[in-house]
């Protein structure tokens, strides 16, 4: 059995190696790259206030119309799970009533 041209463990390793090369992010090409660097306490300190500046917060009437809606929606799944409970429980008494034959 003859084998094809580049079937050969050299040339399917650079082929392998090529692969990997285009699927891996640019970062990971870089071998021995070193650790993210460690910032300090005031750096830190720095990002956290300014990643916070880009929070978008919503303002006392967007809060007030949500926390209404939600009350509004708990109040109709309790009415809603009173009334399932309401006609299974009839239905059940109805159901072992008539099997006693009562």
């Amino acid at each position: 059995m003859a084998r094809n041209k580049g079937s050969k463990p050299q040339a399917m390793k650079e082929r392998a190696a090529r692969t990997a090369a285009a699927v891996a992010p640019s970062s990971a090409l870089a071998t021995g790259a070193a650790p993210k660097k460690r910032v300090g306490l005031l750096q830190f300190l720095r990002e956290v206030r300014a990643e916070g500046r880009k929070i978008t917060w919503t303002t006392p009437r967007e809060t007030w119309i949500t926390s209404v809606f939600v009350g509004i929606m708990v109040v109709v799944a309790a009415l809603f799970l009173q009334l399932v409970d309401l006609i299974l429980g009839w239905s059940l008494s109805f159901i072992l009533n008539f099997a006693n034959g009562g």
